[in-house]
């Protein structure tokens, strides 16, 4: 069993999905929001994320990681989570560095 991609967040002034994140949630499948989504949380261990990833996505560990990284540089996923993409941005940005 899947859970859903992501409810609807109000935006910040009151009611309703803000105009950047709903053009955002029409240019992104509802994988893609999946996706993101799953990126958000934290995981106890990376044994439970595979497992989880698997379960709840329906994909291998590296498909995931392959989706995830092209949504990074997707501007309709930085609209969709502003947060999760900038930090995994950041996550990105760090590990290059560190291994050049």
């Amino acid at each position: 069993m899947t859970e859903p991609a992501r409810p609807d967040r109000p935006c910040a002034y009151g009611g309703g999905v803000s105009d950047t994140e709903g053009e955002a949630r029409a240019g992104l499948s509802e994988q893609d929001r999946a996706v993101l989504s799953f990126a958000a949380r934290g995981w106890a261990s990376p044994g439970e994320k595979e497992r989880a990833i698997r379960e709840r996505l329906g994909m291998s560990p590296v498909r995931y990681y392959q989706q995830l990284n092209a949504l990074l540089d997707d501007a309709r996923a930085l609209a969709f989570d502003p947060v999760t993409v900038n930090r995994l941005r950041s996550v990105r940005q760090a590990n290059r560095e560190r291994t050049h």
